[in-house]
């Protein structure tokens, strides 16, 4: 793309007049005098003509009678992205069906009878290339049209109007790839012309008594013959957006989803984890209920310490033991249930996990409710250890819980030198997953459910 004219212009097309149902916006942009400083009037090859979608939404009949406002945002949302309540009110920050992301969907209340509210158009670039065609037919020069709606930004106070339909004129200019005057490479700098066209022209226009209608002269470098992609090409795609939703629904749709994306991983990176990931994540386990308003839970975090080689060659001899003596398990099966405990030894930290029935579980007499309340303790124990794995997993960790320990926790408690009360809960294996996890298998919750009895 070549240089634009250093000289910039733009001039307000005055007498436009309410606009209503059926008009025709190019007829009434002609029936107009433009004038320029110079004293010239009319349109010149290179201008480009910048509309208030308000009123090529009115033209198009998208007015409509709404009993709310809030029910004409709701009609025109596709995704909540934000909402903030204020003294005024509940102000949503919504995506139209059109990819735009903006306060109340684009909805105006203002200039409209009581009652009615104008909503934006269904296809602005549409809207604009069919404007641009009657201005070209019937001014017989190059021109190009913006239709425009005002927005917020992220981060910065105030509004201004960017391009939401465009026509005829190239609306990003990529600089990726050029040299600037320091013979530096640019990367990632993609110049959004039509939106600082619409900026530049709401400068003129004004909102409350100026004009809906702008011509902006000198950007005719960025004029094409063609119609071009329209201003649907600068809306970024979900799934590059950053900031896909406000804060408090991130926060919702995090909590919302953190047990789902849980998942048990058995393959881990090289990559260290951090102290305190693991003082967070033990931080969130002991949050789980317990019995008698009780704090049951105790935690070993095993990096590269000799006690864990120690415990986990006790647990294996262990294992070996039992299966040769109690089951009669052949030694090449022996040998590959082992080898699923292997994730012992690799994981860069291991937790394990324990209750301690010392710390205010009742004593019975009866068998029963003793082992009831033993029962109610490791289940105390089990929610402890899924809030670990939740926590870690909301911050991309993963992890596998491996049962072992639970099966000899005479050994555990021997090599660790813990008091018999502690019942071991099994043990974490915790790391970066070295690839990705596979998809979860779909559970309907009505597999599980237990009928209801007449």
């Amino acid at each position: 793309m070549g240089k634009s004219k250093p000289e910039l212009q733009i001039t307000t097309v005055l007498g436009i007049g309410p606009v209503a149902p059926g008009h025709d916006l190019a007829a009434l942009i002609n029936a107009t005098e433009i004038s320029w400083p110079d004293g010239s009037t009319g349109f010149s090859d290179g201008d480009i003509v910048v509309v208030t979608s308000k009123i090529v939404a009115k033209a198009e009949g998208r007015i409509i009678i709404a009993q709310s406002r809030d029910a004409a945002i709701d009609s025109e949302t596709v995704r909540i992205v934000a909402t903030k309540v204020t003294p005024r009110g509940t102000t949503k920050i919504v995506q139209t069906q059109h990819g735009l992301v903006m306060a109340a969907a684009g909805v105006d209340a203002s200039n409209v009878e009581k009652g009615q509210v104008v909503l934006l158009p269904i296809d602005p670039d549409a809207s604009a290339r069919e404007l641009l065609t009657q201005l070209r037919d019937t001014t017989g020069r190059r021109l190009g049209v913006i239709i425009t709606d005002t927005m917020g930004r992220p981060w910065r106070l105030g509004v201004t109007d960017v391009a939401i339909g465009a026509a005829g004129i190239t609306v990003l200019d990529d600089h990726t790839g050029r040299i600037d005057g320091f013979g530096h490479t640019l990367e990632l700098t993609n110049i959004a012309i039509a939106d600082e066209i619409a900026a530049a022209a709401d400068l003129v226009k004004g909102k409350i008594d100026g004009s809906p209608v702008a011509v902006v002269r000198g950007m005719g470098d960025y004029v094409t013959t063609e119609f071009g992609p329209g201003a649907s090409v600068i809306v970024r795609p979900l799934d590059e957006d950053l900031f896909p939703l406000g804060t408090a629904e991130a926060i919702q749709q995090g909590r919302a989803t953190a047990a789902m994306n849980r998942r048990t991983v058995r393959d881990f990176s090289d990559t260290p984890i951090p102290e305190d990931l693991i003082a967070r994540a033990i931080a969130a386990a002991i949050t789980a209920p317990a019995p008698h308003h009780t704090t049951p839970w105790r935690f070993l975090a095993l990096r590269n310490e000799p006690i864990r080689q120690t415990l986990l060659t006790a647990l294996r001899e262990r294992w070996i033991a039992d299966l040769q003596s109690t089951d009669s398990v052949a030694e090449d099966s022996i040998s590959k249930r082992i080898a699923r405990g292997d994730i012992l030894y690799s994981a860069p930290v291991l937790v394990l996990a324990f209750i301690d029935l010392g710390a205010g579980a009742h004593q019975y007499p009866d068998e029963v409710r003793t082992s009831a309340e033993r029962d109610m303790f490791m289940v105390a124990g089990g929610a402890a250890v899924q809030n670990l794995m939740i926590t870690l997993a909301a911050e991309d960790v993963g992890s596998a819980w491996i049962s072992s320990t639970m099966f000899c926790a005479d050994v555990v408690n021997a090599v660790l030198q813990l008091p018999a009360s502690y019942q071991p809960l099994g043990a974490i294996a915790i790391g970066y997953p070295a690839t990705k996890p596979k998809a979860r298998d779909v559970r309907t919750p009505e597999a599980f459910m237990i009928p209801k009895l007449n």
